[in-house]
């Protein structure tokens, strides 16, 4: 039986959560098994937010991911505080090098030996991709090249059906895919 357990965490507003759906609606078309669950402040934009996906071949018993991370997606410090200690040996850390920089990893943060860490600098690409709130699709990048979760064509249909009901849906996906293949 395969599992993975993901979480992805930063600031609301950076979307950790639209992230979070993205990867699971994937995951279902592949007719996988997925829990996706949320967990913010109250005061939403620029306060915590995190979200857990776990994706299976067989029905899933608990859909809290609280150890054992297979993949963690940070896109702020505490996120990396918080999480980067419960991922399992042999896992993954996608990290936002634009506000997790090396010497707060240096500083701040456990050093980890035992685990995969990918720096990504986020901000950067979602603004060469035309929008700073693709900071999200940016690190999707990692979970391409290093895993074997899904392809860029499962994105980029997950991307267009998650904007279908926007007024400028073909843009966004446009956007968004531009920070994913990082141009």
């Amino acid at each position: 039986m395969s599992i993975t357990k993901i979480i992805i965490s930063g600031y609301g507003g950076q979307g950790i959560l639209t992230l979070g759906q993205v990867i699971a609606d994937i995951a279902m078309v592949q007719d996988k098994e997925v829990t996706w669950m949320p967990s913010y402040g109250a005061e939403m934009r620029g306060g915590t937010a995190n979200c857990s996906v776990i994706i299976s071949d067989a029905p899933i018993g608990n859909p809290m991911v609280r150890d054992n991370i297979d993949i963690l997606c940070a896109l702020s410090i505490p996120s990396v505080s918080k999480f980067l200690g419960k991922v399992r040996a042999g896992g993954l850390a996608i990290l936002n090098s634009s506000i997790i920089t090396e010497d707060v990893l240096d500083d701040k943060i456990p050093q980890r030996d035992d685990i995969e860490i990918i720096s990504i600098d986020a901000a950067n690409i979602a603004q060469r991709a035309g929008d700073t709130r693709a900071v999200n699709m940016a690190l999707l990048a990692g979970f391409l090249s290093h895993t074997s979760l899904f392809k860029i064509e499962e994105v980029e249909a997950a991307l267009a059906r998650r904007f279908k009901d926007r007024q400028n849906s073909q843009e966004l996906v446009e956007i968004n895919m531009r920070a994913v293949r990082n141009e």
